[in-house]
């Protein structure tokens, strides 16, 4: 005979686990995080304090993006297809514990970032970079399709930012203008 408690104590940690493991689901943007989501402009920009939820927003957009997978809420842009994204910060250890971990968990803990785990279909180690670095990721998109998204850092240089058709990208921090110029 199983006791309530252990029953109540297996359904709290499934609760636990379908949190951890889709936590765009419950992603609720403050009112400046909402006003940047329902922007329509093709570039924008989130200028805020240290630890206010900057990277979040962009990585819970970028999610939503690659997914296909809007909110009720939602007022912003939607694409309606798998896109193609780069998201790259100013190294590649700072593209890792940013952006990467904000999008995909902490290494080893895949799916418990902004995309929810039973959508991640594929997740590419960096062959050459840094530990735990990810060179690209491979999404379930909702209209069907692998959304694609490749990590990058800026001290690569300007020429591993050429030639892509991209439908997104999101730099985490400021990129110097010659990366910049290759985004747009």
């Amino acid at each position: 005979v199983v006791s309530d408690l252990a029953i109540l104590a297996r359904l709290e940690a499934e609760q636990a686990r379908r949190l951890r493991e889709n936590r765009l689901a419950h992603y609720r943007p403050y009112p400046r995080q909402a006003d940047f989501h329902s922007l329509a402009a093709p570039e924008r920009a989130l200028i805020a304090a240290n630890q206010v939820g900057k990277t979040w927003c962009a990585g819970a957009e970028v999610a939503m993006h690659l997914t296909g997978k809007y909110p009720e809420w939602w007022t912003g842009v939607r694409i309606d297809h798998a896109p193609t994204f780069w998201v790259a910060g100013v190294t590649g250890e700072s593209t890792r514990d940013n952006p990467q971990r904000i999008l995909l968990g902490r290494p080893g803990e895949w799916g418990t970032g902004s995309i929810p785990k039973h959508l991640l279909h594929h997740v590419q180690k960096a062959p050459h970079r840094v530990a735990d670095a990810v060179d690209y990721v491979m999404v379930a998109h909702a209209k069907g399709g692998l959304s694609r998204a490749y990590f990058k850092a800026y001290d690569q240089g300007r020429e591993k930012f050429q030639g892509e058709t991209l439908d997104g990208g999101w730099c985490d921090e400021e990129p110097p203008e010659d990366v910049y110029t290759e985004f747009l």
